[in-house]
């Protein structure tokens, strides 16, 4: 089974896909509508998909790093770069280039 296409990596992509919506629907109300129609669909537009990927890449929130190390990201959610990967590997795994 690809990374990101099992139940646990669905999961993971619902929960991002719910913080990346409510984000987006506080800056762009209409991105976020036609993003939400697609999501509901099952079928992400290019331009959502590409937003989706470009979010989840700029928001990880657990870099690994110590406090020390490294910074730390706020956010609303916390986000792994494994998340990020399965969130690209389920886009990819839809016809996406990410």
């Amino acid at each position: 089974m690809r990374q990101g296409t099992g139940p646990a990596g669905h999961r993971t992509v619902e929960r991002l896909v719910a913080a990346w919506l409510a984000e987006t629907e506080r800056h762009d109300p209409g991105a976020a509508a036609e993003a939400r129609d697609g999501w509901e669909r099952g079928a992400l537009s290019e331009r959502a998909a590409q937003d989706l990927a470009t979010w989840v890449t700029a928001r990880v929130t657990d870099t690994g790093f110590t406090e020390d190390e490294g910074p730390y990201v706020a956010g609303p959610v916390r986000i792994t770069p494994a998340d990020k990967d399965t969130v690209h590997a389920w886009l990819r795994a839809r016809g996406h280039a990410v």
